[in-house]
């Protein structure tokens, strides 16, 4: 019986206490309507950078905080030019741009976030407008500001020949493609910007002609400084039925490509720089020169039975290959700066990659690789496939020719070069080439770098100025890479 009513005893006090932990959970915060009572915000201007017009822009966010010891009740949150708005807001889930009767609990906070869309009828111009907080009497604001940019629009293009001009940026929404025997010709000073997912592809020609006081410039179209030298921004790419993704180039030369033209142009923070697929012919299926290939998710030039020539060419921060010249093709780069840092992923592939085959049913198919010549250049990045930045992979049947020579190059002391293969090379020196300064993508030479003079005569004069248009030939030899050194 004792024990009886300890337990009934125990029951009761554990049903009041419940019920005293119910009510008090369905107790309301007590409200704090002080006129003095203020919000915080994490920031009171949310700016947009250049947001083209005719498109959504990125989604911004802000932090709204209630930082007194009471809860706090905001009779509206609305944005000032209510639904003329070019600014769309959501409250922690709730998209409208005006809300009424908000409560923050105490020493809490919400989210607020915000996109803006430009009026494509608009020239360069500043958006503006507020989110207005009404509570207890009072007013606060967080500012909006969005730079907007009026665009040549392009979504899923068949481009017929013509020319582009700079007297505004091209924006390539999705995929757009130069026509089969169409040509695309883009003056000097031109922005192409690319959105997420979206390539060039070319099944005509292509002539990007640049001019050192104005390249010409493909990127993404987020232009945040966060995202000036982040790779993977743009680039088309499609999921195999193996569930493996294939990686397009950002500019993507397709078979029958004839004598495409890239010259004075920055290609910066793609997934693929440049693809060229089967694009043959009498003329170099491509010629590119004074060119800066940068911050790509994976190779910089990818070739495949392809012709080129480049020369004044600076390729860096690649997440696999600078260049990769696969299934053989005939290739010539003279005066190219490879400086294949990786900063923002690691690396297990060589800055330069040579093949003549592909395997395929237990089988090897072979391509005869006329040429593949480097001369005058350094290659040279943060280590690659154990320490070598050149990796030559050869079938061991048909033709296979290639040469490295003056050239400053990065290999780990197992790498066995063919004498014949590679002539005058300067080997991993231990100081490096010295560049400028790589945090800062300068990759001239310094006043004691080993590629000063390093280089030959003979390749100088296939090319006698170099990417800043300075002469070669004013010492006595050339400088290796894309730069020589100025006193």
């Amino acid at each position: 019986m004792k024990a009886y009513m300890q337990r009934y005893h125990l029951a009761v006090v554990s049903a009041f206490l419940l019920l005293l932990i119910l009510a008090k959970g369905c107790e309301k915060d007590e409200l704090l309507t002080n006129s003095t009572a203020k919000l915080s915000f994490s920031q009171d201007t949310v700016m947009f950078d250049t947001v083209f017009t005719g498109i959504g822009s990125a989604t911004k966010r802000f932090k709204v905080y209630n930082n007194h010891d009471a809860a706090l009740k905001i009779s509206s949150i609305r944005m000032a030019k209510g639904s003329s708005s070019n600014f769309h807001m959501n409250v922690d889930g709730v998209a409208a741009n005006s809300i009424r009767n908000y409560e923050i609990k105490a020493k809490d906070s919400i989210f607020v976030f915000v996109e803006v869309f430009v009026d494509p009828s608009n020239d360069d111009l500043i958006e503006k407008d507020s989110i207005i907080f009404s509570l207890n009497g009072g007013e606060q604001d967080v500012k909006m500001r969005a730079f907007g940019q009026n665009v040549h629009l392009l979504r899923n293009a068949l481009l017929p020949t013509q020319t582009w001009t700079n007297d505004k940026p091209y924006l390539i929404y999705t995929s757009s493609m130069v026509d089969t025997l169409e040509t695309l010709t883009v003056e000097a000073g031109t922005k192409i910007y690319f959105h997420q997912g979206a390539s060039l592809f070319v099944k005509g020609s292509l002539k990007v002609n640049g001019s050192p006081a104005n390249p010409i410039v493909f990127s993404g179209d987020r232009l945040e400084n966060f995202y000036s030298d982040k790779p993977g921004q743009w680039g088309a790419y499609t999921i195999l039925s193996n569930g493996a993704t294939y990686v397009f180039g950002g500019l993507h030369f397709m078979p029958g490509s004839f004598e495409n033209v890239i010259n004075y142009a920055e290609i910066k923070n793609a997934n693929k720089g440049i693809q060229l697929d089967s694009a043959i012919g009498n003329q170099p299926a491509l010629r590119i020169s004074n060119t800066k290939i940068s911050n790509m998710n994976t190779a910089g030039i990818y070739a495949q039975t392809s012709t080129i020539n480049g020369n004044n060419l600076v390729i860096n921060n690649c997440g696999s290959h600078a260049i990769a010249l696969t299934l053989g093709g005939s290739y010539r780069f003279n005066h190219v700066t490879i400086a294949n840092y990786t900063p923002y992923n690691s690396r297990n592939s060589a800055s330069v990659a040579i093949n003549n085959y592909y395997l395929s049913g237990g089988g090897a198919y072979v391509y005869e690789l006329e040429e593949a010549t480097f001369t005058n250049s350094i290659i040279y990045g943060d280590g690659g496939d154990q320490g070598n930045e050149i990796v030559i992979d050869d079938a061991g049947d048909g033709g296979f020719n290639y040469l490295f020579d003056h050239c400053l190059i990065r290999v780990n002391e197992d790498f066995e070069p063919d004498q014949e293969r590679f002539k005058n090379i300067i080997w991993s020196p231990q100081q490096g080439p010295r560049f400028m300064s790589r945090t800062n993508y300068d990759f001239r030479l310094d006043t004691l770098s080993p590629a000063i003079n390093a280089g030959s005569r003979e390749y100088g004069n296939l090319n006698p100025t170099d990417f800043d248009g300075e002469s070669r030939m004013n010492d006595e030899a050339p400088d290796l890479g894309a730069f020589e050194r100025v006193p």
